[in-house]
């Protein structure tokens, strides 16, 4: 006998197939997934597919701000229900990837080794070959992501021990660099300089 899970609430319901509607909450059938370990091969497919939609999901969100900038609204509106359609489907491969979401202190911590490990692997070798092809621009920006990517990963486990803690916390993000304050916000950006006008209040 198969075993379902309701993504949407945990609830687990036995048959060959799901049911039309999670007893416990209501979930659409098509949230219910298989309750087994997914072979390697299908899970290497489903974080191609992952990656693919949240690259398409942003991509389509700069689509949309270019063409209300050109007055093309009715378009820049299309770019906006595509770039959600895709996040769904990101969203929805999410779901089967085991230990990609957890507990919320889980998370965190993973969240912190995740930026660290981009800070001090993965930037590193990008920087050095963008000099190397004497592209210093690109450099730069990779650059500024790396020690922005340090201060997220201050941020998460000053987050954990706030949670810990429950205190509250007020994020702004820099739209130049995507550098956080979790306070008072200085003048300019310590990362890439710009007016704390640029600034943006995440609720």
């Amino acid at each position: 006998m198969k075993k379902w899970k309701c993504t949407m609430c945990g609830y687990l319901h036995e048959g060959d197939r799901p049911p039309d509607a999670c007893p416990v909450c209501g979930a659409h059938k098509f949230q219910f997934i298989l309750y087994e370990p997914l072979p390697e091969a299908l899970e290497r497919k489903l974080r191609e597919a992952f990656a693919g939609e949240s690259k398409a999901y942003v991509r389509n969100l700069a689509f949309a701000k270019k063409a209300e900038e050109d007055g093309f609204p009715q378009v820049a509106s299309l770019f906006r229900a595509v770039a959600d359609a895709e996040r769904v489907h990101a969203d929805e491969y999410l779901k089967y990837l085991e230990g990609v979401i957890g507990e919320t202190e889980d998370n965190l911590k993973a969240a912190f080794e995740n930026e660290m490990k981009a800070k001090n692997d993965y930037y590193p070798a990008f920087i050095k070959q963008a000099f190397e092809l004497k592209r210093e621009d690109v450099a730069w920006s990779f650059s500024r992501s790396r020690d922005v990517e340090e201060r997220h990963a201050i941020l998460y486990k000053g987050a954990l021990e706030a949670l810990l803690k429950e205190q509250d916390r007020e994020y702004h993000v820099c739209q130049v660099c995507g550098y956080i304050f979790d306070g008072a916000l200085p003048e300019t950006c310590p990362v890439c300089r710009t007016k704390k006008e640029n600034f943006k209040k995440i609720a």
